[in-house]
C-alpha cells in the first residue's frame, strides 16, 4: 500500500475561491495528494467563532470548494478551526459563551469554557451542518484541550460553571483559588486533583459524544470525527481519558487521531528521537478502531520555518509508525494559491519513493521491540509538586527518556518487553504488584525512579539504598568513573544526583566523584535480586542531559546487555554520534530503521545477536532509495537506513557491545 498525502489547505471567502479550488485540485493531482483537508477562516483569517453570516459567507465557499475538489477526484475533509478557541490574540466572543478561567483567576476574551451549554449547542450544530456536504473526516482542533490558551496562565478548566460541576462531586463549595492550591500543594496528591480530572474529562467527553452523535446523525454515518492532540503528558494534567474519548468519537465504528509529534520549525537532528517515540507512546494509548494521520507541521507558515530535509526525514518517521495517512501542514495558511508553491509539490513528488518503500515494510507489522518505557497516563494524578499553582509542573513525560535511549542507539518500545525503562515521577503511578513484576525482569532505573521506589520499600529489590536527593548548588559531584578508572564521565550539570549506598552483592559500575577525586557516590549499579530480577540503577535524576559521547553509550549498551541477561536479543547501534533506532517485529523477522541525528555522515554499526545483515536500503533525504552494503552504508545527515532482521531467538554468535 503507497503512502498517502492529506493536504491541509487554507480556504478564504472570496470571488476567487471556486479558481483557487481549480488551482488546489491541479496541485493536488500533480504532487500525489489524495486528500485536501480544507482549513475554515484559521490563523490570519481568524475572527473567533463565526457570527452567522460569517457562517454562511464559509458554508458556500467550502461547498463550492470541495465541489470542484471531489470533480477533480481528490477526496475532501474538513478543519473548522472553531472548538473552544486556539487564543485570544485581540479577539472578542460575540456569542454569550461562557469564557475560560485560568487557574490565576484570568480570564478569556474569546475562549469558551467546556462547561458551557451555550457553546456546546453552538459547536455541534456547527459541525452539524458542515458534515451534511459530506467530508470524510471532520476535525477536533488540538485546542480540544485545557492547557495551552493563551494568555491564560497555563490553560482554562477554573470557570464558575466548572466550579459548580466540581462542588457537586466534592460534596462543597470551593473557590477557584482554594481548588488550586489543593491540586497543586507539594506533597502527597490532594484528593481535589483527582476529582478536578474527574469533572474535566467528564466534560470533555461529554462535548465529543456531542459533536460525534450530531456529525453521524448528519450524514447517516458516512462522517468520521477526528481528534488532533498534543502531547501525551500535557494532556494527563487534564486527566484525558484516551480510551474513552476515542470511543465517544466511534460512534460509526471508527476514529481518526491527528497526533502531534513533530517540531514546528527547523530543530537539530536529534530531535528525531523525540518524534519517533511521541508517535510509539500514542500508538499504545490509541485503540484498533483510530485511524492515525500524524501532522508534519510548520510554523510560523511560510517555507523559511522548515527545511525540505527535516520536513521528509519526519515524513518517514510518520510513515515507520504505521501512519495511515500523513497530514501536511507545508502551505502558509494566509496563501489562498496553491500553485505559488510549486516547491511543494516537487518536495511531494521527490518524498514518494522512500515513503511508498516504508510504507510497504510496515504494511505486515505485528508491533515495535526494544527496550520497554513504562508509560502511565495518569502519572500526573500521582505525581508531586515543588511550586504550589503551576499546573504544568505535574505534567509527566517520557520523551526525556526516550530521548536518552534513542540518541544512544537504544530501541524503545511503548509494548511490555524483557527489558523495561521506569525514569523520573512515573514511579509514583505504579502499583506494589506491577513494580514487584517489573523488578523481577531486566529493570533500568534512574535517580528519581529509585529514590521513590525506596521510600515505597522496595530498596532491597533494587540492590541500593537512596540516602538523598542533592540538588546541584548543594552537592559538590562533578564526574564518575568505572571501578578501574578507565572511563570518565560528568555529571557536573546533572540538576540533582541521587546519593545511592549499594547493598551486599550489587555491582558498582561507576562511582561518581569529586572536582578532587573524593568519592561521592555510587554513579551506576547493578544488582540480581531474589525474584530473580536484573536492575540497574543510574544516579543521575535526567539522564537526558548527561553530555552524549561514545564512553557514555557504550557503558549504556553494556548495562543493556547485562540486563538482557542470558538471551540477548536487541540491535544495539553505534558508529557516530545520534544514530536512532525504530525496530519492528514482523511474521517473518525484525525490520530495523535507523536514522542520522548528526550533521556529519556516519556509519552505522549493528551489535545485532544473529545473523547479521549483507545489505540495507539507504534512504537519503528527498533521493530514490538504493541498496547498500550494510558494512559501507554511509548516512546522510536526517538519512534513514532499513535493514531486515532474523527474528528473536535465532542466534549464531554472542553479541559483543560496542567497544
Amino acid at each position: 500500500m503507497p503512502a498517502r498525502y492529506h493536504l491541509r489547505f487554507q480556504v478564504a471567502p472570496g470571488p476567487d475561491a471556486e479558481r483557487h479550488a481549480v488551482e488546489l485540485a491541479a496541485f493536488c493531482r500533480e504532487s500525489g495528494v489524495e486528500e485536501a483537508v480544507l482549513l475554515l477562516a484559521a490563523e490570519e483569517f481568524h475572527a473567533g467563532h463565526p457570527t452567522a453570516v460569517e457562517e454562511e459567507v464559509l458554508y458556500e465557499t467550502v461547498s463550492r470548494t470541495s465541489a470542484v475538489l471531489r470533480d477533480a477526484g481528490i477526496g475532501v475533509s474538513l478543519n473548522p478551526w472553531v472548538t473552544t478557541g486556539h487564543a485570544d490574540r485581540g479577539r472578542r466572543d460575540r456569542h454569550g459563551f461562557a469564557p475560560m478561567v485560568g487557574p490565576d483567576g484570568t480570564v478569556a476574551t474569546a475562549q469558551a469554557s467546556f462547561a458551557c451549554p451555550v457553546w456546546r449547542s453552538w459547536l455541534a450544530a456547527h459541525y452539524g451542518r458542515f458534515a451534511r456536504l459530506g467530508f470524510r473526516v471532520l476535525w477536533l482542533e488540538d485546542d480540544f484541550r485545557y492547557h495551552n490558551h493563551a494568555p491564560l496562565t497555563w490553560g482554562g478548566g477554573f470557570e464558575p460553571l466548572m466550579l459548580e460541576r466540581f462542588a457537586w462531586v466534592a460534596g462543597e463549595q470551593v473557590t477557584r483559588e482554594r481548588l488550586v492550591a489543593a491540586v497543586t500543594a507539594p506533597g502527597t496528591p490532594h484528593p481535589w486533583r483527582a476529582l478536578l480530572q474527574q469533572v474535566w474529562r467528564e466534560a470533555q467527553l461529554e462535548v465529543a459524544a456531542l459533536v460525534a452523535e450530531c456529525v453521524d446523525t448528519c450524514t447517516e454515518g458516512r462522517s468520521r470525527v477526528g481528534l488532533m492532540s498534543s502531547v501525551p503528558g500535557a494532556h494527563g494534567v487534564e486527566g484525558r481519558d484516551w480510551a474513552g474519548l476515542f470511543d465517544a468519537l466511534a460512534i460509526g465504528g471508527e476514529a481518526v487521531q491527528r497526533p502531534h509529534f513533530a517540531p514546528y520549525s527547523d530543530t537539530p537532528g536529534r530531535t528525531l528521537s523525540g518524534s519517533v517515540w511521541l508517535l510509539e507512546e500514542q500508538r499504545a494509548l490509541r485503540p484498533a478502531h483510530v485511524r492515525s494521520e500524524p501532522e508534519i507541521e510548520n510554523w510560523p507558515h511560510t517555507a523559511w520555518s522548515k527545511s525540505d530535509t527535516q520536513t521528509w526525514s519526519e515524513l518517514v518517521a510518520a510513515q515507520l509508525s504505521g501512519a495511515d495517512a500523513l497530514l501536511l501542514n507545508l502551505h502558509p495558511t494566509h496563501t489562498g494559491r496553491a500553485g505559488r508553491h510549486p516547491r511543494i509539490a516537487e518536495l511531494l513528488r521527490r518524498s514518494r519513493p522512500a515513503l511508498d518503500l516504508v510504507a510497504a515494510r510496515t504494511a505486515d507489522a505485528l508491533g515495535t521491540a526494544g527496550v520497554s518505557l513504562v508509560v502511565r497516563p495518569d502519572a500526573a494524578a500521582h505525581a508531586r509538586t515543588h511550586r504550589p499553582g503551576h499546573l504544568g509542573d505535574l505534567a509527566v513525560e517520557t520523551t526525556p527518556c526516550a530521548d536518552f535511549l534513542l540518541r544512544n542507539g537504544v530501541p524503545v518500545t511503548a509494548e511490555d518487553a524483557p527489558v523495561r525503562v521506569l525514569f523520573g515521577p512515573t514511579a509514583y503511578a505504579v502499583s506494589d504488584d506491577d513494580l514487584r513484576h517489573l523488578l523481577s525482569g531486566g529493570l533500568l532505573l534512574d535517580g528519581i525512579a529509585a529514590h521513590i521506589l525506596a521510600e515505597r520499600g522496595f530498596a532491597e529489590l533494587i540492590g541500593v539504598t537512596v540516602a538523598e536527593r542533592v540538588d546541584r548548588e548543594q552537592g559538590s559531584y562533578a564526574y564518575e568513573t568505572t571501578q578501574d578508572e578507565d572511563l570518565l564521565l560528568s555529571v557536573n550539570t546533572q540538576p540533582a544526583l541521587a546519593r545511592l549506598r549499594p547493598h551486599p552483592g550489587t555491582e558498582l559500575l561507576t562511582t561518581v566523584r569529586t572536582p578532587a577525586g573524593r568519592a561521592w557516590g555510587v554513579g551506576r549499579s547493578l544488582y540480581t535480586n531474589r525474584l530473580g530480577g536484573r536492575v540497574a540503577v543510574l544516579a543521575a535524576t535526567r539522564p537526558d542531559q548527561l553530555p552524549y559521547d561514545d564512553e557514555g553509550r557504550r557503558l549504556l549498551h553494556t548495562t543493556i546487555r547485562a540486563l538482557e541477561g542470558s538471551r540477548p536479543a536487541l540491535p544495539l547501534i553505534s558508529g557516530g554520534p545520534h544514530l536512532i533506532p525504530h525496530l519492528l517485529r514482523t511474521p517473518t523477522g525484525r525490520h530495523l530503521a535507523i536514522a542520522n541525528g548528526s550533521a556529519d555522515p556516519a556509519t552505522p554499526r549493528i551489535s545485532v545477536p544473529g545473523r547479521s545483515p549483507a545489505e540495507a536500503q539507504l534512504l537519503s533525504p528527498l533521493a530514490e532509495p538504493m541498496p547498500v552494503p550494510t558494512v559501507e552504508a554511509t548516512l546522510p545527515h536526517r538519512g534513514w537506513l532499513l535493514l531486515n532482521l532474523p527474528p528473536e531467538g535465532e542466534s549464531d554468535h554472542s553479541p559483543r557491545p560496542d567497544r
